[in-house]
């Protein structure tokens, strides 16, 4: 006769504790699919300020300062009114805080030929021919088959994207005539990518990951908003209250009693009983909740990778905290987000807006993002001294053969004056004087600038 072998579990379960029960506090996180609608974003989106707040902040920075463009100012004055034509600005900054909300937004570069479908021909857009931007969510713009040929400029990305009309007609675009932005990235579509919000082509938005951290603030501070209305209590004993309760007669005594009472109380604040009634107030500590709440806000700062001084707009608390640092890493992360993510999708709309504006591709034509950091006027007077000083002393330089011409010089020294707002309208003054630079740097360079030109 055979023999069962059976191998039994042995645990040790504390009622006290609630160790090794399913609300042990010692069990590990166990990490499931995040799955977040559309309507849950929205929603979330328009009913919480943290929500909005995440999603707009780090995309309104990356466009508040925007680019400076190096060319001819003559160039430069064609390219940003084209910028102003398009609202190429506000453009950017919709698609960018539509693409961290939903996942994926999209700008259309319109040039005005018939067949969206086939791939932009730049090389035929001259003067005026950037015609419009419209910008598509990823609600809007279904993404198609992905490439898989590693030599395609276009692998890992979908072919082409189809967008659904108001009349229901469907029209493809071919990548090329969009710039992309993504939210959050996803893991590759192997891997489970598609799941949740139908990403398929896209990013996800950047509330999926930092959602549960908002709720736990959001519920932290409606629960001590809760406990300031209750942080005083009346207590007031009545003799036979539970022996009479059931009595509906009583019951409505009892409510006119005590709503007297409250009455009283609240117009001279005297509280009338009987003798035999006691009464008795109990307040809720309140002390700490503060911190409570701020170090939920943390993590909420911590999990959008925004600092609690920009989040919050408060100044920093503590001796000799000044913030800095932190706003210095939160700037860096835009910096890269510039020039890693929006530098490259703009790419094309870049040279179809140099080729609308000037009508040409002029390859010495290039743009730089503008500093975030906020200079204050003692800084802005004490580079613009040290930039004047250097001007002096190479203007000076009279000995020896001349490394830099010094009419480039002097040009080339307007042209920073200008741009970095230290003499707005020198350029304008000069050529109203009818002054041409090297006259200028001449001038400057013998220290007669007041007798030759009499100011």
């Amino acid at each position: 006769m055979g023999h069962v072998l059976s191998m039994v579990r042995d645990g040790l379960v504390s009622l006290a504790s609630r160790m090794g029960t399913e609300r042990d506090k010692a069990a590990s996180v166990f990490y499931a699919q995040p799955i977040l609608t559309d309507e849950q974003i929205i929603a979330a989106y328009r009913g919480s300020w943290l929500p909005r707040k995440i999603v707009d902040i780090p995309a309104l920075d990356s466009c508040r300062k925007w680019r400076n463009w190096q060319a001819e100012s003559g160039q430069i004055g064609l390219i940003e009114a084209e910028e102003r034509r398009l609202n190429l600005r506000g453009k950017v900054l919709e698609a960018s805080k539509k693409a961290r909300l939903f996942g994926g937004a999209a700008l259309f570069i319109g040039v005005g030929d018939a067949d969206p479908s086939r791939p932009l021909d730049i090389e035929r857009v001259g003067k005026g021919g950037l015609k419009h931007l419209t910008v598509l969510t990823r609600r809007q713009l279904a993404a198609g088959e992905i490439e898989r040929d590693p030599a395609s400029e276009w692998y890992g990305k979908p072919k082409f994207y189809t967008l659904t009309g108001a009349s229901g007609a469907q029209v493809a675009i071919h990548p090329s005539r969009l710039v992309i932005f993504n939210g959050a990235m996803v893991p590759d579509e192997d891997f489970g990518g598609t799941l949740g919000q139908g990403s398929h082509g896209w990013g996800e938005s950047v509330l999926t990951a930092t959602l549960d951290a908002i709720k736990n603030a959001d519920s932290t501070a409606a629960n001590i908003a809760s406990l300031v209305f209750e942080a005083k209590i009346d207590i007031i004993k009545v003799p036979q209250f539970s022996a009479n309760i059931g009595n509906q007669a009583y019951e409505d005594a009892v409510l006119r009693r005590y709503s007297l009472a409250n009455t009283i109380k609240g117009v001279n604040g005297t509280l009338i009983l009987d003798a035999e009634e006691e009464y008795d107030s109990k307040s809720a500590p309140l002390s700490g909740l503060t911190d409570i709440l701020m170090a939920f806000l943390q993590i909420v700062s911590g999990a959008a990778d925004i600092p609690v001084t920009r989040l919050l707009g408060q100044s920093p608390a503590g001796l000799n905290a000044t913030g800095d640092a932190d706003m210095k890493n939160y700037h860096d992360r835009i910096q890269a987000i510039q020039e890693l993510d929006f530098t490259p999708a703009m790419s094309r709309l870049d040279v179809c807006l140099i080729r609308s504006a000037t009508g040409a591709r002029d390859p010495n034509i290039y743009a730089s993002w503008a500093p975030l950091e906020q200079m204050s006027e003692k800084e802005k007077a004490d580079i613009f001294k040290t930039k004047a000083d250097a001007a002096r002393t190479l203007f000076g330089s009279s000995s020896g053969q001349e490394i830099i011409p010094r009419q480039a010089l002097s040009e080339a020294l307007v042209n920073t004056l200008v741009e970095d707002g230290s003499l707005p309208g020198l350029e304008a003054a000069i050529a109203a004087l009818g002054v041409d630079a090297s006259r200028s740097a001449r001038a400057w360079r013998g220290g007669s600038w007041e007798r030759e030109y009499g100011a």
